[in-house]
């Protein structure tokens, strides 16, 4: 993966103070819209590239690139609220519909029904809560994807999650500086 430097991108801050869910869907929207900021994104045919952007009200942003057959893995947002918009290409996320412990557990039994699927093309998002575990694709064997992402308050850290199954591991937690 390859990181630049902070980019900004027009995007006014929450009138009431810190942003909403809904705050951050409109930014990853408005921003995913923006042709000039989406191409400038080097793309890496092997790895996932990104570069931080100017999020609303104090938010962490993210502009990221997804060669054919990249994903995220199972992970969580610890206790930030986000949300993400596919710019270019298509992703599939699968997410939880639970809410994990938040310490002092290494093994998880999932019950039957939680697993949820959705295709999000391009000009598609969604917002999520606190506490949102998921997994983010680009099923494509041939077309990258870009996408834009933002977290409030900015990503205290990230669980990292292995799957077998309905058994859920703890495999890694990552702070901000494993990532920037």
């Amino acid at each position: 993966m390859a990181s630049s430097g902070a980019v900004s991108s027009a995007s006014p801050a929450a009138s009431s103070g810190a942003p909403s869910a809904a705050d951050l869907l409109d930014f990853v929207r408005r921003t995913a819209a923006d042709d000039e900021l989406i191409d400038s994104l080097p793309l890496d045919p092997e790895g996932r590239t990104w570069v931080r952007l100017d999020g609303p009200g104090g938010s962490e942003a993210w502009l990221i690139g997804w060669p054919p057959g990249t994903g995220t893995g199972w992970h969580d947002h610890a206790e930030s609220h986000g949300a993400f918009t596919t710019a270019r290409g298509a992703l599939r996320e699968n997410s939880l519909a639970v809410r994990l412990p938040s310490g002092g557990w290494k093994t998880l039994e999932l019950a039957d029904g939680v697993d949820r699927e959705r295709r999000l093309p391009a000009g598609k998002g969604r917002a999520f809560g606190q506490h949102h575990v998921h997994e983010v694709l680009n099923d494509s064997a041939d077309g990258h994807a870009v996408s834009v992402h933002a977290y409030y308050p900015p990503l205290p850290l990230i669980r990292r999650f292995s799957r077998s199954g309905a058994v859920l591991r703890l495999e890694q937690v990552e702070r901000p500086e494993d990532w920037q």
